[in-house]
């Protein structure tokens, strides 16, 4: 019950947060019931219906080589979150224990992890992903390690800073003049202390990663066919036939945006409840 009314009250503080959320549970529950919901196969031509228009059989229509868009963007959500999540887990992964151990170790140690950070950030986002695709090759697995590792860095900096404002907290001086040791430190007082950072760093992220596959697969770089991808989709066929069967780039484009937006919602909503100096209170420590 508690859990419900929860809910409830996040539903009416933040509307578009909640609006969000559904948008986020229906790509899930897409992505993860595609075979049942799609109603033809995502790569197998229907005979007879190429280029048709959305109808009552075909509700967004079909492509140049008679596949249903439909079925094809039902698939695509499950490319779509399988990186998102896979890439903003290992990107979340690595930038916590980057700046976690850099925050709270500080010295010498956080000045040489900083500049190789700096370092890392010095390279546009989109060159560096394109570099990592070039060597690793397509492919959806690389599509998260090269997502995952170069968005760390960002997140890397922010959890650094969170790390360091509880680092200096009086509870962690008791535990240090207690004889706990620094591993027990950061798992039992750090990290739960700077989890709803982490959190709210994930869920904003979860939309870039989205975003970031579906250029990939627009230039070529991600899932390679005939597996769809909303970018991939909007690429090739989807611009040669824009004026003749403008629902190919439709369908795929307004998908990717309402990922985007749902992700952004949601993470825009959880950061203003997680987060203690937005929701007006003075913030407890966890212990």
């Amino acid at each position: 019950m508690a859990a419900v009314a929860g809910l409830g009250r996040f539903c009416r503080r933040k509307p578009l947060g909640a609006i969000g959320g559904l948008i986020v549970l229906a790509l899930i529950v897409l992505a993860l019931f595609a075979g049942g919901i799609a109603p033809y196969p995502y790569d197998e031509p229907i005979a007879g219906a190429r280029l048709r228009p959305p109808s009552a059989q075909f509700w967004m229509g079909t492509d140049n080589l008679g596949r249903d868009m439909w079925s094809r963007v039902v698939y695509g959500a499950r490319v779509s979150v399988t990186v998102g999540f896979g890439a903003v887990l290992l990107g979340i992964f690595l930038a916590t224990i980057i700046g976690v151990t850099s925050g709270y170790f500080a010295g010498r140690y956080d000045i040489v992890v900083q500049r190789v950070v700096d370092a890392w950030q010095s390279f546009p986002f989109l060159v560096i992903t394109l570099s990592l695709m070039a060597v690793l090759g397509p492919g959806q697995l690389n599509v998260i390690l090269a997502l995952g590792v170069v968005g760390a860095a960002g997140a890397s900096r922010v959890i650094r800073g969170a790390t360091i404002g509880v680092a200096h907290n009086p509870y962690v001086e008791a535990a240090r003049a207690l004889g706990c040791g620094h591993l027990r430190i950061l798992v039992r007082y750090v990290l739960p202390n700077v989890a709803a950072t982490v959190i709210i760093l994930a869920t904003i992220g979860l939309g870039g990663a989205i975003l970031a596959e579906s250029a990939l697969s627009f230039l070529g770089f991600g899932v390679p066919p005939p597996y769809p991808s909303w970018g991939a989709m909007l690429s090739g066929s989807g611009r040669s036939y824009m004026y003749q069967a403008p629902w190919m780039a439709l369908w795929p484009g307004a998908a990717i945006s309402l990922a985007v937006y749902g992700f952004n919602m949601l993470g825009d909503a959880l950061r203003d409840v997680l987060d203690p100096r937005l929701r007006g209170g003075g913030g407890r420590p966890t212990r």
